[in-house]
Order: structure tokens, then C-alpha cells, then sequence
């Protein structure tokens, strides 16, 4: 286990320190700062309640319980169990790009959430997967380069946040089999044979 912290605390250095350059300073801190998010994250699930037909309300409407869940497991009980501390609490010389915000830091709330959320765009608006992809996998980077989360606290925030929209989707799906009116309709409905 010491080795794998051993290797995270590198790779941290290296991504916060040897790949520091002055464009990655500039948009690291709006990429990783929620309040930038708020409004646009708004308009998009006011879009798709109001023009997103009915598959875009079903996931405007799981939008909330993913978001909820991924949230509360990764602040409230995976990260006091873990009680990893913050690199910015911890290491010397942090490049810290932001407030460090409080000691515990395994797993990064921000990669579950946004991971979670680009996993539900990403099942059921599957062409724009390449982009949920990217946006996660930037948050994501985006806790490390400004000094506040180890790669592997974003590694395993991705994984959760994958768990709980998994978990959610099936208990749609499962929902949807049994009371029909909750489903989308699909653009390609299966021919009748």
C-alpha cells in the first residue's frame, strides 16, 4: 500500500509541478470552480425538460438522484472512512491553484460527480460519449494540476461515479419494464414483426 501511495504522491508532483505551464494555470482554476458550472449546468437541464422530448426529461429527472448519490457516497461516507488528507494539507511545495478546501480528499467529489453524470449523457446520448468523456476526464485533471487531489483520488472518484449511475440506470430500466409510461421513447423503435 506504501508503494502505491509512494507512486500517487509522484505522479501528483508531476502533473502539478514538471507539467506546469502558464495556459494550464489560466483555465485549471475555471475548469475546476463549480460557480462557473452553476448556470450553464441550469440551462442545460431546463433544456432538457423543456425541449429534450421525453428521453430528455427522464434524464433531466435521474440527473437529480445520480447526482445526489454520487455526491453523498463520495463526501459523506467514502471519504471519513478513507481519511486520506489533501496533498495541499500534506506535501511541501504544492503548486495550489485554488483554496485547498477541507482535509479529506479520497475520493475527489468533483470526479465522482462529473463522472457520473457524463456516464447517464453518455448511455443515453451515446454519440456525444467522446465529449462526456473529455469534460470528465478534464475536471478530473483539473483537481490535480491546481494542487488539491492525488491521481488516484480522481481515479477512484471516476469509479464511483460510474458505480452510481450504473446502478441507477438499471433500476430505471428495471422501473420502465414494469411501468411502461415512465420510459422514453426511443428515436428508433423496434419494428413490429
Amino acid at each position: 500500500m506504501q508503494t502505491l501511495i509512494t507512486i500517487d504522491a509522484g505522479i501528483f508532483n508531476f502533473l502539478n509541478q514538471t507539467l506546469a505551464n502558464p495556459f494550464l494555470d489560466l483555465i485549471m482554476p475555471v475548469i475546476t470552480n463549480l460557480n462557473y458550472w452553476r448556470i450553464p449546468i441550469f440551462l442545460i437541464w431546463l433544456y432538457l425538460i423543456i425541449k429534450g422530448g421525453r428521453k430528455g426529461r427522464v434524464v433531466a429527472i435521474l440527473l437529480i438522484p445520480v447526482l445526489t448519490m454520487s455526491d453523498q457516497i463520495a463526501s459523506s461516507l467514502l471519504k471519513p472512512l478513507f481519511g486520506r488528507i489533501r496533498p495541499c494539507h500534506e506535501l511541501e511545495n504544492v503548486r495550489l491553484l485554488v483554496g485547498c478546501g477541507g482535509k479529506l480528499a479520497f475520493p475527489s467529489s468533483h470526479a465522482t460527480n462529473i463522472s457520473a453524470v457524463a456516464f447517464l449523457f453518455a448511455y443515453f446520448y451515446r454519440k456525444g460519449t467522446p465529449w462526456f468523456a473529455f469534460i470528465a476526464f478534464m475536471v478530473g485533471y483539473s483537481r490535480i494540476y491546481v494542487g488539491v487531489h492525488y491521481p488516484g483520488d480522481v481515479l477512484f472518484g471516476f469509479f464511483v461515479g460510474c458505480c452510481v449511475s450504473v446502478l441507477l440506470i438499471i433500476l430505471y430500466l428495471e422501473i420502465a419494464k414494469r411501468f411502461p409510461a415512465v420510459a422514453y421513447i426511443t428515436e428508433n423503435p423496434p419494428e413490429k414483426s
